[in-house]
Parts: C-alpha cells; sequence; structure tokens
C-alpha cells in the first residue's frame, strides 16, 4: 500500500481509507433492521430494497469478493510456510506453488472439521492472539531493522504513467484492507440494540483495531523504503526463531480467516443441498469433503497459478469492494430513506456513488493491467 503512493499518499490515504470505510460500512449498519425486520445477509438487505435481481447481483459479488479474498490468504498461508523453509534450507527446491498447495489441503481439512462458523469458538480466541503476535514480531523486527539501516530510497518507483496506474491501484488496495462486503453476516447474532451494538463494534474496529495495521504498515514502510516486498516477513531480519514464530501464526491466522470469509459459501452450499442434522453423520460429512473440498482445490489452484497478492488486493477491491462496499451502500441508504433525506444529502450520497463508480472502473483497468504485466513477468506457477 506504501510503495506506490510513499509517504504523504500513504499516510493520508490510508486514514482517508479508514474514515469512509466507516462511514460506508455505518449506512450498512443502520439499515440492518430496515422495514421492522433483521437482515442478516447484504444480499437479503439488497433484495428487500431492490427485488430478486439485485439480490442475485449483490450474491455474485459477494461470491467473487470472498472467493478472492480467500485467494489472497491462501497465498499468505503459502509465503508464510516458504518464509519458514528457506530459514533453514534456502535450496530452492520447494517452489511456492508447492507450499501453496499444503497450505491449501490444510485450510480444505479445517473447513472439514469445522461445520459451521459458530462453530469456530475458541478458534477466535486463537485468531486474535495469533495476530497480535505476528503485529508484535513484525513491529519490533522491522524497528530494528531500521534503526541500524542506512538511508532508505522512498522515492515511487516506476515511469509517469505506471506511477498513474499504480496509485490508482493502490486506492484499491486501501480500501480492500477495511472492508469485507459481509458486515450483515458477521453481525447476525448480535444482541439487541442491534444497530447500537453494531456502531460500538464499527467504532471500535476503526480506532483501536486499525492501530496494529498502521504500525506495521508504517514501520515497515519506514524500514524498508521502496525496496519493501509484499509479504513484510520476507524483508526483516532477526532471530530465526521469532521469524518462524511469525511465520507460523500468520499461516494458523490465514487458515482461521479463510474459513471466517468462505463461510458465506459453504452456508448457501449446505442451504441449497438440504444438509441438516448433526455434523457427523455421514452424508453430512461426505457432503463437507466433496463441496467444500472441491471449492478450495479451485481456489488453491487460481492461487497458485497466479500467486500475486498485491495484485489480487488491487483487483478484489476495484471488481468488489468498491461496489459493495460504498456504491451500494449509499445507493441502499438513499433508496430507503428517500423521503427522510435533505436535498443537500441526497445531493451527497449522489456525489459518492458518482465518485466511487469512477474509482471502481478507473482501479479495475489498473488492477487488471498490473497482473497482465506481472504475469508476463514472472510466468504462471511463479516462485516469487
Amino acid at each position: 500500500m506504501m510503495v506506490p503512493l510513499g509517504w504523504i499518499g500513504g499516510v493520508v490515504g490510508l486514514i482517508l481509507a479508514t474514515i469512509i470505510s466507516l462511514y460506508s460500512n455505518a449506512l450498512i449498519a443502520m439499515l440492518h433492521e430496515f422495514g421492522g425486520q433483521r437482515h442478516i445477509r447484504y444480499k437479503d438487505l439488497a433484495g428487500y430494497i431492490y427485488g430478486r435481481k439485485v439480490y442475485s447481483l449483490t450474491w455474485v459479488l459477494q461470491s467473487i469478493n470472498l472467493f478472492m479474498i480467500n485467494t489472497g490468504y491462501i497465498i499468505l498461508a503459502g509465503s508464510a510456510l516458504k518464509g519458514i523453509y528457506v530459514l533453514f534450507r534456502d535450496d530452492n527446491q520447494m517452489k511456492l506453488p508447492y507450499f501453496i498447495a499444503i497450505a491449501g489441503f490444510v485450510c480444505a481439512m479445517f473447513a472439514i472439521c469445522i461445520p459451521h462458523l459458530s462453530a469456530l469458538g475458541i478458534w477466535l480466541g486463537f485468531s486474535t492472539v495469533f495476530s497480535l503476535v505476528y503485529f508484535v514480531i513484525a513491529f519490533v523486527l522491522t524497528l530494528r531493522d531500521g534503526i541500524k539501516s542506512p538511508a532508505r530510497d522512498y522515492s515511487i518507483p516506476g515511469t509517469p504513467t505506471s506511477k498513474i496506474f499504480t496509485t490508482i491501484g493502490a486506492s484499491a488496495n486501501l480500501v480492500f484492507a477495511f472492508n469485507t462486503g459481509m458486515l450483515p453476516e458477521i453481525q447476525a447474532t448480535i444482541r439487541q440494540p442491534v444497530v447500537k451494538n453494531m456502531m460500538k463494534a464499527l467504532y471500535f474496529q476503526f480506532t483501536v483495531g486499525v492501530l496494529p495495521l498502521y504500525l506495521v504498515t508504517f514501520t515497515g514502510y519506514w524500514a524498508y523504503g521502496s525496496s519493501t516486498v509484499t509479504y513484510l516477513l520476507n524483508n526483516v531480519n532477526g532471530p530465526v526463531w521469532m521469524k518462524v514464530l511469525a511465520n507460523i501464526t500468520a499461516f494458523l491466522q490465514s487458515v482461521i480467516a479463510l474459513h471466517i470469509f468462505a463461510s458465506p459459501m459453504y452456508e448457501y452450499l449446505d442451504t441449497k443441498h438440504g444438509i441438516k442434522g448433526s455434523a457427523m453423520d455421514f452424508k453430512n460429512l461426505s457432503f463437507r469433503v466433496l463441496v467444500r473440498g472441491g471449492y478450495l482445490t479451485l481456489t488453491t489452484f487460481i492461487s497458485a497459478l497466479l500467486p500475486f497478492l498485491g495484485d489480487f488486493m488491487s483487483l478484489t477491491g476495484a471488481i468488489c469492494t468498491f461496489p459493495l462496499t460504498f456504491i451500494l451502500a449509499n445507493h441502499m441508504y438513499l433508496v430507503a430513506n428517500e423521503n427522510k433525506l435533505t436535498s443537500i444529502q441526497k445531493f451527497w450520497h449522489w456525489l459518492n456513488i458518482c465518485f466511487f463508480s469512477i474509482m471502481s472502473v478507473a482501479a479495475t483497468i489498473a488492477a487488471v493491467r498490473l497482473v497482465v504485466l506481472d504475469s508476463k513477468m514472472y510466468h504462471v506457477f511463479a516462485d516469487l
């Protein structure tokens, strides 16, 4: 996020992305009980406001968004495994696609063993611990490197034309970092008063919750400048045990996080095929092995085929995050409260809709260009 934007663009962009993400998610939260009923799925809310066609369109966008998020998590998990391997055997025998395949297998086993989202239980606690351990180690090691390193180059790399495209693509990365397109699903079991508690959660997430992200992002860029790589732990120096521990936590956190973001697809497939009753029932277990295993096999194959984590972040932000979180949220709020909003408020929402529509198109072009260029440079199944 920082390399294509530099210090000023990166800091300002990250703060703006935080503010507009909080605002857009707040609009969705305020519609959670629209029409006197709870809408625990984003597609249900869109369908209630617009009808069946937009329900289907929202489901498609959500599915693409979550699939690409999961692709990114498998690439991240594979990168973490490779990060551990090269600490002990830097012989270039094991390539990144091999580690991505291993990560995909572990994710599939986890998906089969955890039948539904609410069954995660204690794993959510582990997830928090893994994240904190990673943040602490990444911060300490990058700070240590930054203090010891000579002067760094913070200039934005590339030609004037390429800088324009990378800057636009980086904007998609920024919004992708804060948004999932599944806020109603995540908050489905929140206690009453629902909207008030959702707002509390959002305020916490976009204030206290973003501090570790800011800390690692800014410290990492300060320490390594424009030479910072996509997977930060590939930059750091320090004790082997600390780097191993950080990579292990990154891997395990990726497995858990992927299951969370794959759960809407799992739920859809379970409901469509009438999967009910005991999770250990032979039919239900066989279904999870075949269907979830198949879904993650496809996800793993795409991850290994095009293992460009930064490119997937840009593309996902462009074609899914902008429409789902910013364009649709503003328009739904406008339609739902049309008779309550002043002319200035309506103009504000239409301004957001038009601006983010333009950004979505521009960022999609920039992201596709980046994927094409990287594919030519590295070839498929690249070992990055």
